[in-house]
């Protein structure tokens, strides 16, 4: 658990019959993408390999809901024993609403640009969000959901305020709001307040809208580094 807990005074509850609903969405969904998931994996993996020496999957310690921290996976797109440090201070001035891309007229303004611990194959499975597809497995353990919003580092929430502690009232997500219409593009407080009115709509048609309109978002690789 983290040091800080939720805001009492501003506390997101979330209706149970949608939480079933929901749960339900992710499974199936889930079940019915693991054939194509499996020819993925394998192909992912050999180049991962092929590109550099490690293991194919990487483990990392998320925030989720209620400050529950979990392991969640990916497909590893960084050289192996890469430190923390650089996203550490990229997370800071992201959350004090500093650029981290100066790139004139860019889409790419708050996501971290040339980083030299991403591997080549890396930067691909990145653009085309590609390395988060091991979450599924998360999904499936009930860490997850589908759609949400997206799990931070513990070091993220640390800086948190009151306000953007209500972002972790809801299980976190592969997909959402924010990956679907933000991504590097909006700052940090637009995209806590794309999360709490997510998680205050609690509305299944727009999960699955969000699903539908997350694949051109992948191929296109809106927003991805």
């Amino acid at each position: 658990m983290i040091s800080q807990s939720l805001p009492t005074t501003q506390i997101i509850r979330i209706n149970p019959g949608y939480l079933r609903l929901k749960r339900f969405l992710d499974i199936l969904l889930t079940l019915l993408v693991l054939p194509f998931l499996c020819i993925v994996v394998v192909i992912v993996a050999v180049g991962i390999r092929l590109n550099s020496k490690g293991p194919v999957f990487y483990r990392q310690k998320r925030i989720g809901q209620d400050g529950k921290a979990f392991a969640m996976y990916k497909f590893r797109s960084m050289y192996v024993n890469s430190g923390h440090s650089s996203h550490q201070e990229a997370i800071t001035k992201y959350i004090n609403g500093e650029k981290l891309n100066a790139e004139a007229g860019t889409n790419m303004a708050y996501k971290q640009s040339h980083d030299p611990r991403i591997t080549t194959i890396g930067r691909f499975l990145r653009k085309t969000s590609i390395d988060e597809l091991p979450q599924f497995f998360n999904v499936l353990r009930g860490e997850m959901s589908l759609v949400g919003p997206r799990p931070p580092v513990p070091y993220e929430v640390e800086l948190y305020s009151e306000r953007d502690l209500l972002r972790l009232a809801g299980k976190p997500g592969l997909t959402g709001v924010w990956q679907v219409y933000g991504r590097s593009r909006v700052e940090f407080r637009e995209m806590v307040e794309m999360d709490i009115n997510y998680l205050h709509s609690q509305s299944l048609w727009q999960d699955i809208k969000l699903i539908v309109l997350t694949v051109p978002v992948m191929i296109l690789g809106h927003g991805g580094a």
